[in-house]
């Protein structure tokens, strides 16, 4: 009895774990999207998760979280993402390259900043 509530819990958790091939995955997948955002992007934005863009107008990319979920950028990145800063030029990506491109920048949003005080603080 015991055997198989103990298999059936093994069963029943094995979808959920994070299997070394797919950390692997991830991570070859989150080197894709920065190499994509290295080649097409950089020279306008701050492509990591510190340091300034080079174009004023050009948002970090690390804090494009704070305004919408990051995976709205799908479909304007199959589209053809012409938005953003003035002079930015359209980009058309490829189902595999958007799914590396989403899972870098998720890797390095920063959260929206929290006010250290407020209404509540000091009582």
């Amino acid at each position: 009895m015991l055997t198989t509530v103990i298999q059936s819990l093994l069963l029943f958790a094995l979808p959920y774990a994070v299997s070394p091939a797919r950390a692997q995955d991830d991570a070859e997948l989150k080197q894709q999207g920065q190499a994509l955002l290295a080649n097409n992007c950089a020279r306008c934005h701050a492509i990591a998760a510190t340091g300034e863009s080079p174009h004023r107008e050009a948002p970090p990319f690390r804090t494009l979280g704070q305004k919408y979920p990051v995976d709205w950028l799908a479909e304007a990145l199959g589209e053809g993402l012409s938005t953003g800063h003035p002079d930015m030029p359209e980009f058309v990506f490829e189902p595999h390259e958007i799914n590396a491109i989403l899972t870098y920048l998720k890797s390095i949003q920063v959260p929206n900043h929290v006010p250290k005080s407020g209404p509540l603080q000091g009582r």
